[in-house]
């Protein structure tokens, strides 16, 4: 098969697991116990809850689209 058949090459899918290890990463730190209607959790209005897991979410996000939209430079082997 020819390289242009594909509409990914390998270094885009290797940035697209990257940001999705990224965006799972994030979840994880979404993950806990929350509260029950015996006792309540502060622990679920946590800076690691509210704050930073969305953001590296976010940024897995983000860096998800930069990978489809990444377009590697080749080389014109014609023009030298």
């Amino acid at each position: 098969m020819d390289r242009r058949d594909f509409a990914f090459g390998k270094t885009n899918f290797i940035l697209l697991a990257a940001g999705m290890v990224i965006v799972i990463i994030g979840f994880i730190l979404m993950a806990g116990s929350g509260s029950t209607e015996q006792a309540f959790n502060p622990d679920i209005f946590s800076a690691r809850r509210i704050k930073v897991a969305p953001l590296v979410c976010l940024f897995g996000f983000l860096s998800m689209i930069a990978a489809i939209l990444y377009t590697p430079k080749e080389e014109n082997k014609e023009s030298k």
